[in-house]
């Protein structure tokens, strides 16, 4: 699943559907701390399935809200795993409210979003810059205005997350921003101790996306929860 402030570039059902590839990087005293994170999501009918990009034939996660399930696709074994929508939610409740005290900006008076004169083009598109400012965090944020889809895509997930509530200055900055958002480099400063993550949108498409990309495969086996496989010494 993708961290919660992975999430603040994804903020439903009613969009036209998208699909995305992001590259995350994460950085501690201005060094990169690996290769980072490649990943691909799709979004249509409320639901989202997040794959890792460079993974050929990997495991899938699937969040629908909107129907009450999670699962997870393992295409290596032929199974499906439906996973406990609730204790998924109450996960990200709990790092959305770690990430709120380390960065601030749930109260919206705290947040100051400021416009960069800087340009950019982001996958082929023309991006804005805009700088927005909490407690103990920086982020600047890029976002394209000739998509069909604004920043409020996800506001469902956000909300089911407990980002929305949590994080409730920045969330509101961010959907304030009159765009799409492309990129996002965040700087958390906890007593001197800084943190920067940047998330890159590679690639994106706005459209209908495949109904079944959000359902069980046909032929796969369907199990409830990660006992029993673990029982069967299956895949965890």
């Amino acid at each position: 699943m993708l961290p919660v402030t992975a999430l603040t570039l994804v903020l439903a059902a009613a969009s036209p559907g998208l699909y995305f590839e992001q590259s995350t990087v994460s950085y501690a005293g201005g060094q990169s701390l690996g290769p980072g994170v490649r990943s691909r999501v799709w979004h249509a009918e409320g639901c989202l399935r997040l794959e890792a990009r460079d993974a050929a034939k990997g495991p899938a996660m699937v969040l629908c809200p909107s129907r009450n399930e999670a699962m997870r696709i393992d295409p290596e074994h032929r199974v499906v795993v439906r996973l406990d929508l609730e204790r998924l939610r109450a996960r990200s409740e709990a790092d959305a409210a770690v990430a709120a005290g380390l960065m601030g900006g749930g109260d919206e008076d705290s947040v100051r979003t400021r416009a960069l004169t800087e340009r950019r083009t982001i996958a082929g598109h023309p991006c804005r810059g805009f700088r927005i400012s909490g407690p103990s965090v920086q982020m600047v944020v890029w976002v394209a205005e000739d998509l069909d889809v604004g920043v409020d895509v996800f506001a469902d997930f956000l909300d089911w997350s407990g980002a929305g509530t949590a994080l409730g200055g920045l969330i509101t900055a961010i959907r304030g921003l009159p765009g799409f958002p492309l990129e996002t480099h965040t700087r958390v400063d906890v007593f001197g101790d800084v943190k920067e993550t940047v998330s890159t949108i590679t690639a994106i498409e706005v459209g209908p996306q495949p109904h079944e990309l959000f359902e069980v495969p046909e032929g796969f086996r369907v199990v409830e929860d990660d006992r029993e496989q673990s029982d069967q010494g299956g895949p965890r």
